[in-house]
């Protein structure tokens, strides 16, 4: 097999950009099954031959998929990191649902379309930096608010949160006739949260 090429000048950054934008695209319009290469080329306007350059595979492709998106999770979630840690616990919760709702909506709902298709075996090198900065807020937020430090089983109600958070934001977002808007959404995960919180800090007082 010939060896993969490394984009190393900009139009060859630009190739690479352009086959992954089109991935996105093959796969908002028909799913898994749209993501063969010679379709994601013909989208990208680039020939099979180039496409293969630089992606062996769709596997590949939707790799890169994966880490752009991991990447802009990370990219949302960085700068707004001092302003949550000065919140409440509510106020934090709403800020970050409504940041991560439009990031799913950028670009016409990009990566809103292909939710179903990116969470799927997550590969564990792309989770890392979404673990790591989501632990950086968790760390910073005890930080400035250490009477949250005594709460029991953080890492569990974090990973409850946060899985059970994206999943319902995924699901009102993609409904065309969703049972509670979004602002009802955001409110009663901040709610639940918040009274997460006050159980557990009354439990342990």
């Amino acid at each position: 097999m010939a060896k993969i090429r490394k984009p190393q000048q900009s139009r060859s950054k630009q190739t690479v950009t352009s086959i992954v934008e089109a991935g996105f695209i093959a796969v908002a319009r028909d799913g898994s099954d749209g993501l063969g290469t010679r379709k994601v080329a013909d989208i990208a306007g680039v020939s099979v031959g180039t496409l293969y350059e630089y992606f062996a595979n769709k596997e590949e492709i939707l790799d890169a998929m994966n880490q752009q998106f991991a990447s802009d999770v990370v990219a949302m979630v960085q700068p707004l990191i001092p302003e949550l840690t000065r919140m409440p616990p509510r106020d934090a919760v709403r800020t970050l649902q409504f940041a991560f709702r439009d990031l799913l909506q950028r670009d016409n709902g990009r990566y809103l379309n292909c939710a179903r298709w990116l969470g799927r075996q997550f590969p564990s090198a792309h989770v890392e930096p979404v673990k790591r900065v989501l632990s950086d807020l968790a760390m910073q937020y005890l930080s400035h608010n250490p009477q949250y430090a005594r709460l029991p089983n953080i890492p569990v109600m974090a990973y409850i949160i946060i899985q059970g958070g994206i999943a319902c934001m995924v699901s009102q977002l993609s409904e065309d006739n969703p049972p509670v808007s979004f602002d009802q959404l955001a409110e009663g995960l901040a709610d639940m949260v918040g009274y997460m919180i006050e159980g557990g800090m009354k439990a342990t007082s």
